[in-house]
């Protein structure tokens, strides 16, 4: 018998069980560190987007200007899981560039920002008389109950 030393993804812990199997067979995993965040894994996913480094891929990408359509696109899954991945991420990130706010002259700037329940995102770039002069224009309806 050969004894293989199993890694959380997340913590890195060493203290995992074994914790039955997927349907289509492959070996769960259940990391039993109470601080760690993520408790049940496997090993080799089939469907790569659930993998945590293109998970942290997705996030890296909104964080640097991509689209949910262009990071889809990139990393070869679905726009639903971006959408998904970057809304349980969501509590973690930042929600505007708080440096770049800084940096900018508050009279050339009009920017109103205000936490909502829900919204609808969406963004648009062009090029404005050369490449290098590339604009973005984003969209936000606020979706207000009541």
């Amino acid at each position: 018998m050969t004894y293989v030393l199993v890694h959380c993804p997340d913590c890195q812990g060493v203290d995992v069980v074994r914790y039955g199997k997927q349907r289509h067979g492959p070996q769960r995993y259940r990391c039993n560190n109470t601080d760690c965040p993520r408790h049940i894994f496997l090993l080799e996913y089939r469907n790569h987007g659930r993998l945590p480094a293109v998970k942290q891929q997705m996030v890296d990408m909104a964080l640097n200007g991509s689209g949910i359509r262009n990071t889809a696109r990139v990393l070869r899954v679905s726009p639903t899981t971006v959408i998904n991945t970057l809304k349980k991420k969501e509590p973690g990130l930042q929600q505007v560039n708080e440096g770049l706010l800084q940096r900018l002259d508050a009279k050339q700037v009009q920017a109103i920002v205000h936490k909502v329940e829900a919204a609808e995102m969406d963004e648009m770039w062009s090029l404005v008389g050369s490449k290098r002069q590339q604009r973005w224009l984003w969209h936000a309806i606020d979706h207000r109950t009541g």
